[in-house]
């Protein structure tokens, strides 16, 4: 059965299926609009164009371009066919393309004309693209079948059966440390997540979502984008995010959700149209990614709008943790709680037993949201699992005595100094308390006496100005001396992914190259 109109390709079966409102607007781009059930037959149609081209049942279609009407269109014709959805990075260098179209073996490319620098970029692709598919001419010499055309020229394609457990779609990791991995993500993973969603907000048919979040990142799609669009609401994607033209955006089209990572949030409470923008429509703001800081939160909930932040991960697609309305502006920076149909366990750093509440514990999950394995790696699938099929996260939380989750910080990020645990959101938190401070990231170098110390990079708000002897006074007067930081920079900005999250390798290299040069 389909969910107002189209086969999503979340669990579903060919034949016969009943339409729940056809006619309520699904997507929304500029002055266009589909309804679902023009969606459901641009779907069907593409879906033939991908057939056409070679496309069966386990093949792989990549996408690169920004947020479009076009992306929903090409991952659900794809999973119409039991094929596997690529989304791609457009913020990555060409070689980096070539290598993830190259490892996931996608048999098909389907780009826009914002990537024609970086499609070319990419060039020679890999021999496994047997077709490239491009939504306007454009100038890249790879040139491609025109979308459109393709769409206009084939009939609707009959759906293939597709179980919970096929895969739907590969994302590909940041990559922070070593090549990026990626995650396979299959119809019951996302099906799953959208139920947990369900049970956290209250996603109506009436809501009009926007896109802000990049939807080759799971936050962009799994938090606010599949659960409204199962519900049957509206979806607007933006192509690139903007902070003052999406508060314009917000209050012009009457938008009632949204999901972003926290640096979003953060450039739009900061924007001078802050202060005169509309939210008055706003009934849920989701975020998550990274920890947010309490001020930018604060900054949210005095305008009247309830913010959630969640805790997930890529391989989780991506609900772990989720705050819920009750209690949640009592606890501005918590992650909330778990989500329904997951599982989570809270052990000691290093150990197999719990950790009492408030004591810092590496998180660990299951349950039906959580991936199949890596595309390709099966001895880094196995290694990210311990008995009983928990996946390990990798990160450190506190859970409070309600169940409350705050995120303390990924365990390889942890600075073990003198034998003591530095935990660098802590330090982070107190830094970016001080008025003066806009960021803040610490890293561990190495250090001669302690093993490890702190390297704190420091970006101060425009105009401002902070000496290092007054930053240090303020951590003295705050935390113990071990966890002050060796050395402090000020930077003007710092290096981050295309979902938010800080480059803190890129840091890395550069503090130890500083101390290096002392």
């Amino acid at each position: 059965m389909s969910i107002d109109g189209p086969d999503l390709g979340l669990g579903s079966w060919p034949g016969r299926r009943a339409r729940i409102t056809p006619g309520r607007v699904a997507l929304v781009q500029g002055d266009r609009r589909l309804t679902y059930a023009e969606l459901d037959d641009r779907i069907r149609r593409l879906a033939g164009a991908l057939r056409a081209l070679g496309v069966r049942r386990g093949d792989r279609v990549a996408y690169l371009g920004a947020n479009g009407i076009a992306v929903f269109e090409t991952l659900f014709a794809t999973g119409l066919l039991g094929a596997v959805f690529v989304p791609l990075n457009t913020r990555l260098a060409g070689a980096e393309i070539r290598y993830m179209l190259a490892d996931s073996g996608a048999s098909v490319l389907v780009r826009s004309a914002d990537t024609d620098a970086l499609s070319a970029a990419a060039a020679p692709l890999p021999d496994t693209v047997r077709a490239v598919v491009a939504l306007a001419p454009g100038t890249c010499p790879l040139g491609g079948r025109d979308y459109e055309a393709l769409i206009a020229e084939n009939g609707p394609a009959a759906g293939t059966a597709v179980g919970l457990d096929d895969a739907c779609l590969i994302l590909y990791t940041s990559g922070t440390t070593g090549r990026p991995k990626g995650a396979v993500l299959t119809h019951g993973n996302l099906t799953w997540n959208t139920v947990n969603q369900l049970a956290h907000i209250d996603t109506l048919g009436s809501d009009r979502a926007l896109v802000i979040a990049p939807l080759f990142h799971c936050v962009g799609l799994g938090q606010i984008t599949l659960p409204t669009l199962f519900k049957g609401g509206s979806v607007e994607p933006v192509p690139k995010f903007d902070p003052g033209a999406v508060l314009e955006l917000i209050g012009r089209n009457g938008i009632t959700s949204f999901s972003a990572v926290p640096t979003m949030l953060q450039m739009m409470c900061g924007h001078p149209s802050w202060a005169d923008a509309d939210l008055s429509s706003l009934t849920c703001v989701l975020y998550g990614g990274s920890p947010v800081r309490e001020d930018v939160a604060r900054a949210w909930l005095d305008r009247g709008v309830r913010v959630l932040q969640g805790y997930g991960m890529t391989e989780a697609a991506p609900g772990v943790h989720m705050a819920v309305a009750d209690g949640a502006a009592e606890r501005p920076t918590s992650a909330g709680v778990p989500h329904f149909f997951t599982d989570v366990a809270h052990l000691r750093v290093g150990r197999a037993v719990p950790a009492a509440p408030g004591e810092p514990a590496e998180l660990l999950v299951r349950g039906p949201n959580v991936f199949a394995g890596y595309w390709g790696r099966p001895e880094d699938s196995a290694a990210g699992f311990a008995a009983g099929g928990w996946f390990r996260t990798g990160d450190m939380v506190r859970v409070d005595e309600a169940g409350w989750a705050h995120v303390a910080d990924r365990v390889k990020d942890m600075i073990i100094s003198g034998g003591e645990n530095v935990y660098p959101a802590e330090v982070e938190a107190v830094v970016t308390a001080l008025p003066q401070v806009a960021d803040c990231a610490v890293v561990a170098v190495p250090d001669e006496r302690w093993g490890e110390a702190g390297a704190a990079h420091v970006v101060l708000r425009p105009g401002a100005v902070l000496t290092e002897a007054e930053l240090r006074a303020h951590l003295e007067a705050r935390l113990a001396r071990y966890k002050i930081p060796k050395t402090v920079r000020f930077v003007a900005d710092l290096p981050r992914t295309a979902t938010g999250k800080i480059r803190r390798a890129e840091l890395r290299r550069a503090a130890q190259g500083q101390e290096n040069d002392r």
